[in-house]
């Protein structure tokens, strides 16, 4: 098995220098014909450039690594937004019991705020990964400044607990042309998902279950969320959906692996001194 195809090439060209080049011979062809016909094939490509944040695995703007290729009958488990005191205690005991393991792809800040479930997530064996210090959801709007600092600040908060994360996933998936460069100074890599519930943050997760198991694949890239429900439901009712879904994995032979070993790749490494 080739693991590490699903990691992209950096050294291919891109979709948008690709789409870029492809778009500007057809503006020169078509002014020869017609003086404004160039102005379509610079339409598609203005287009493509606004579309493309929004569609995590394209890895439009940088090479993106949204899925595995092992060519097994295996997925990964992600959870964003956390650590939450309501929901990751319960998650990490549900993982526990089905002995499954995840990758948390964690806000710095909480980090922060909740050291001692900082310190289970990693003692139970799982991987951390950096979502940015504040998940500004509009964080790709910002300045590079503003960029890299959220992201230097997520993992100066991560590596107080002696991990430091190799993988990045942006808030709400999206990518920006900046994010490429900011990611390769700080040794990190971009790593989004390939199969989600559009569970909102946990604001709409009644059906998740269902809605990720009519469509998971082998090597997919699972997205869930360990913060805690929004409006009326109960930690409870979301864990019968995690629950339901594992189950559900089970029954389409698709085993739960860690994530570094769907993708070919290390997702953290651990460091010399460990906080106290």
């Amino acid at each position: 098995m080739d693991m590490q195809k699903s990691a992209p090439s950096s050294s291919s060209l891109l979709p948008v220098v690709k789409i870029a080049l492809l778009c500007a011979g057809a503006a020169i062809v078509l002014a020869m014909v017609n003086e404004w016909l160039w102005v379509l094939p610079l339409g598609i490509f203005v287009a493509c450039y606004l579309a493309a944040p929004f569609f995590p695995q394209a890895g439009f703007f940088l090479p993106v690594i949204s899925r595995g290729c092992t060519g097994g009958t295996m997925v990964a488990l992600t959870f964003d937004d956390g650590p939450d005191p309501a929901a990751t205690p319960r998650i990490l005991e549900l993982l526990e019991k089905n002995k499954a393991k995840a990758t948390f792809f964690v806000i710095g800040k909480k980090a922060q705020g909740h050291p001692d479930l900082m310190r289970e997530i990693i003692a139970r064996g799982h991987d951390v990964g950096n979502h940015s210090y504040c998940h500004d959801v509009l964080l790709m709007l910002r300045s590079r400044q503003t960029i890299a600092s959220e992201i230097r600040m997520a993992q100066e908060a991560i590596s107080a607990f002696g991990i430091r994360p190799l993988v990045f996933r942006p808030p709400a998936g999206i990518t920006n042309p900046k994010l490429g460069g900011i990611l390769k100074q700080q040794g990190l890599h971009c790593v989004t998902f390939s199969c989600r519930g559009f569970d909102a943050g946990n604001r709409r997760f009644e059906g998740l279950a269902e809605r990720i198991l009519k469509k998971v694949r082998p090597d997919d890239i699972i997205l869930l969320h360990d913060c805690m429900p929004h409006g009326d439901a109960s930690v409870d009712m979301w864990l019968q959906e995690i629950e339901a879904l594992l189950a559900g994995l089970a029954e389409k032979n698709l085993a739960p692996v860690p994530l570094e070993q769907l993708i070919g790749r290390p997702v953290c490494s651990r460091l010399a001194e460990k906080a106290s």
